[in-house]
């Protein structure tokens, strides 16, 4: 089926490089002022974000194990196969499920587009990080 070698190493840089995206795409200087009026809340109503931060490290770490998992199954090594397997997972797997959530909940086109952009760029680091990170 395939060979599960996975170099752990790889992996907590790019769930970390997940994190370092996460930070500066929700800052005041990206989309955190767009993403804060989308959510219809201010900083002080979000309450404390421990558990918000400890859940994002989560999901970006299975994230990052899970291409982990898929690059060598897909057999991709290079820049650009890693950027289109990132961008597939992103555009083909993410979006639909964030554009559905956002049809039910009514959260809005702007919170929808900043969501899985951060995600679907998020993919596309983490898979070229996993899969040209030497052996």
């Amino acid at each position: 089926m395939g060979d599960f070698n996975i170099n752990i190493i790889s992996v907590l840089v790019a769930t970390l490089s997940g994190m370092v995206l996460g930070a500066f795409w929700y800052s005041p200087v990206a989309f955190g002022k767009a993403w804060m009026a989308s959510l219809g809340k201010t900083p002080d109503e979000l309450g404390p974000q421990i558990m918000p931060m400890l859940g994002s490290i989560l999901a970006s770490f299975v994230s990052a194990l899970s291409l982990a998992v898929l690059i060598p199954l897909v057999g991709v090594s290079t820049l650009t196969g890693a950027i289109a397997l990132g961008g597939l997972v992103g555009f083909g797997l993410v979006f639909p499920a964030l554009l559905s959530d956002n049809l039910f909940c009514g959260w809005g086109n702007k919170l929808l587009l900043i969501q899985s952009g951060y995600r679907i760029l998020y993919l596309m680091i983490m898979a070229i990080i996993i899969a040209v990170w030497p052996s």
